[in-house]
């Protein structure tokens, strides 16, 4: 019998229906569309991303920012990297199932890929941590849209070092079949201007790759974007911001709002 780990936020966070979701995408692409790239930036190809993980109103533009610079690339599998919002565990548990749904449709997780990587990293499974986690969930349907062939891996992280994800994601990215996705919103419930100074050391710490920065950056994916950055000095690898703005570009409140962050990392 074949495993599936079942849609939890679709009709929240994103459209439940494929008609609508496409829908979305086509707007996000209509507004990309309009925006002066320089014809060398159009020409990177990133090997990692940062994107956020609310709900796509708020953040799907940002996020898809980064997916149109992966779409031009060749990467035959991606890793979904995100942090736990609703279960309290150590170490990282991935997503042992065989297929990830998404209103379009489903795409398989590369399990054989999976257990290898367990193997060598001591990767558990704790399916409630999997059960309702938007973090990762969200960038599915990106990847249904643009990827509808490729593979997938989900990984969820709970109390682990930044060091030690750091580790995973430099062997993942040896590995020039993958492309990382890593899930982190910024700073939460601050007013607007006070929210835009912490996110300037997260904006910062990725765009200079400055790890002591990243101490000031305020994000529930803090460790995946510390973990990233080690990893790309490691690789030596360039980075670029894509995208930054904040809730109240689309609620007008300006009294409590969240951050998102799209960025790249390539050779």
């Amino acid at each position: 019998m074949e495993t599936f780990r079942k849609m939890a936020v679709a009709g929240t966070f994103y459209p439940a229906s494929c008609q609508k979701l496409k829908a979305m995408f086509r707007t996000f692409n209509q507004k990309f569309d309009t925006l002066e790239i320089s014809p060398k930036t159009r020409k990177i190809i990133p090997r990692a991303v940062i994107v956020p993980h609310a709900g796509y109103i708020f953040s799907g533009y940002t996020a898809n920012f980064a997916y149109r610079f992966l779409s031009s690339g060749k990467a035959r599998r991606f890793i979904v990297i995100g942090p736990s919002h609703h279960v309290y565990f150590k170490g990282i548990s991935g997503s042992f199932f065989e297929h990830y749904q998404t209103p379009c449709g489903n795409l398989d997780i590369d399990t054989p890929y999976l257990f290898a990587l367990a193997k060598r990293f001591n990767i558990g499974f704790i399916p409630q941590a999997h059960a309702k986690e938007h973090s990762t969930e969200v960038q599915m349907p990106f990847l249904q849209h643009y990827f509808p062939n490729r593979k997938v891996i989900e990984l969820i992280y709970g109390d682990v070092p930044a060091k030690s994800l750091m580790n995973i994601i430099t062997a993942l990215l040896q590995d020039k079949d993958n492309a990382l996705i890593i899930s982190s919103d910024l700073s939460h419930f601050h007013p607007l201007k006070e929210a835009e100074a912490i996110d300037r050391n997260c904006l910062l710490g990725v765009q200079n790759l400055d790890y002591n920065r990243l101490q000031k950056c305020e994000a529930c994916g803090e460790t995946g974007i510390k973990a990233m950055v080690l990893a790309a000095k490691t690789l030596k690898l360039h980075s670029k911001l894509l995208d930054y703005r904040t809730s109240a570009a689309e609620t007008g409140d300006t009294h409590s709002v969240v951050g998102y962050m799209s960025a790249m990392f390539y050779v």
